[in-house]
């Protein structure tokens, strides 16, 4: 079962910076593409980035290009997720899963419907 798991998330004021990590046990997440999703209170869950397997190609939601930026560190089996510049509107619960791939590089749709504890994120002064 790929069940990742999330950490690092916290209390930020607007404009700070904030890792989160996903690590697994069982199984490489090197052999996966994996993303980043998010689910705001009342909101349904969003995709957030993704990271491709083989090439590291990353597509980002309209909402975080510039600001939030992913990548793999393949000797700890870890995928992070940088977030700076952060707004209010980040908050959220953010969960890591492995995603669905077309041509070879990720999309913003999860392999499966398990889902982790997530990490909360809020954004607030």
């Amino acid at each position: 079962q790929l069940q990742p798991v999330e950490s690092g998330g916290g209390l930020v004021q607007p404009g700070g910076s904030l890792r989160l990590s996903c690590t697994a046990s069982g199984f490489t997440l090197d052999d996966y593409a994996i993303g980043w999703f998010r689910q705001a209170p009342g909101k349904e869950r969003e995709g957030v980035l993704c990271i491709s397997r083989e090439n590291g190609f990353a597509n980002y939601a309209d909402s975080v290009k510039g600001r939030f930026t992913v990548t793999r560190d393949r000797a700890k089996n870890a995928v992070y997720l940088q977030m700076n510049n952060l707004k209010p509107e980040d908050t959220a619960v953010y969960y890591c899963v492995a995603t669905r791939i077309a041509f070879g590089v990720c999309v913003l749709r999860p392999l499966s419907d398990i889902w982790g504890q997530g990490t909360q994120v809020t954004g607030s002064s």
